[in-house]
């Protein structure tokens, strides 16, 4: 088929998703990432000052000055690029220093940093897994989660959300050589918490690696933010994780998996995303070697987030909103309906707000929702603000009394 004709299948595709109220638009930014921010929407208007309410930055670290100057550092001190993956001549002393940070942080053995955590995640099963094994994972893993278990050849299982009775159900009938069980910590969509404690029960109780993706826990989930296996208490009894640095690690870009050390040695022998893929330029790896650090001598930050997230969460139920039950700075607003989810983006936009409607299909038709993640770059004052305009917007649209 030429693009002539194909271009009428593609066009016709794109009005579908417009005429379903399911078509995406993208805000543009004019200023560093934060809990206040700069933004022109549509791209032709002119700039408006915005509260941030659904960036990954959970920590404020995004734009950290002593971040940024450990980036630019690392540009000057190391170069823009490796030009090359890491087992050729990409690999710097930097690199290994923030693999060490990464595994002494989390409580790992070891750890091997990628592009992305969407990286670490294709490359993890298919790496270490083979047609003899069994991955059971949760209903409403990651998508990057998804795609790694479609690479792999070993067998798949998913048990319901959150529901140990399904796992221990499926877990009891393997005959799998190897058996892994794949969860989030916290999950993206809705926020909630895993129970990482009952997993790793069944793990020990069936001889299942355990295996959690905490890309929205590392840095402020647990005491001293390492994520949700130290929240539980369970940190010796995890056997990976993978997570981001794109999120409340700087907010740039790049992952790691962290964990035993055979598992870690294995994956830099056969991950093909490590083996194909450039390595992580040094400005990014010196930035995010400076993240840690800042998180190992303090946890003011987490702190602070803790204490906004009870007092939105708090708020917008005394209002009238129905969200999502839980303790994490995701907190989604349930409207239901993707229509009225854009329309109620677009209002809060004009009060001056900053928080994109979910819908189909990054989540269950009905399920559509305005998803707010809260920043420690965010003040209460912040917070008020936000409160009035959601209230504002609510009652003009229908949503609470």
């Amino acid at each position: 088929m030429s693009y002539k004709s194909a271009k009428k299948v593609f066009g016709s595709k794109l009005a579908s998703i417009k005429e379903e109220h399911l078509y995406k638009e993208e805000r543009i930014i004019c200023s560093p990432q934060s809990g206040n921010v700069k933004v022109r929407f549509p791209e032709s208007a002119p700039e408006r000052d915005i509260i941030n309410l659904c960036a990954n930055n959970y920590l404020g670290l995004s734009s950290h000055p002593e971040v940024a100057q450990a980036a630019t550092e690392g540009l000057k001190n190391r170069g823009y690029g490796m030009s090359s993956v890491r087992f050729i001549c990409g690999t710097q002393d930097i690199h290994r220093e923030l693999e060490k940070k990464m595994a002494k942080f989390l409580g790992m053995e070891e750890a091997i940093i990628f592009s992305s955590c969407f990286d670490a995640n294709l490359a993890l099963f298919e790496g270490i897994l083979t047609e003899e094994d069994a991955i059971y994972s949760d209903k409403l893993v990651h998508a990057s989660i998804i795609d790694g278990i479609r690479l792999c050849k070993a067998q798949r299982f998913i048990y319901e959300h959150s529901n140990m009775k399904d796992l221990e159900e499926k877990l009891k009938d393997s005959t799998a050589r190897l058996k892994l069980i794949m969860t989030d910590g916290v999950f993206s969509m809705d926020g909630d918490i895993a129970k990482l404690d009952k997993i790793v029960e069944l793990g020990e109780k069936y001889d299942a690696l355990v295996v959690v993706d905490d890309s929205h826990a590392t840095g402020f989930i647990g005491p001293h933010g390492r994520g949700v296996h130290e929240h539980y208490g369970v940190m010796d009894k995890v056997d990976v994780i993978t997570t981001t640095f794109g999120k409340a690690l700087g907010g740039a870009t790049g992952g790691c998996i962290s964990g035993k050390k055979e598992i870690i040695d294995l994956l830099k022998q056969k991950a093909r995303p490590y083996l194909f893929s450039n390595a992580l330029m040094p400005a990014v790896v010196a930035g995010t070697i400076k993240v840690i650090d800042i998180l190992s001598e303090s946890t003011e930050r987490r702190d602070k987030l803790e204490s906004l997230t009870k007092f939105w969460r708090t708020s917008l139920e005394a209002a009238g909103f129905e969200i999502k039950k839980g303790t994490t700075p995701i907190v989604p607003v349930m409207l239901h309906d993707a229509k009225l989810a854009q329309a109620f983006s677009k209002e809060l936009y004009e009060e001056g707000i900053f928080a994109i409607g979910f819908f189909y299909p990054v989540v269950p038709r009905g399920q559509a929702r305005i998803r707010t993640q809260l920043s420690a770059s965010l003040e209460q004052s912040d917070l008020e603000k936000a409160l009035a305009a959601f209230i504002k917007v609510g009652k003009k649209l229908g949503v609470i009394k």
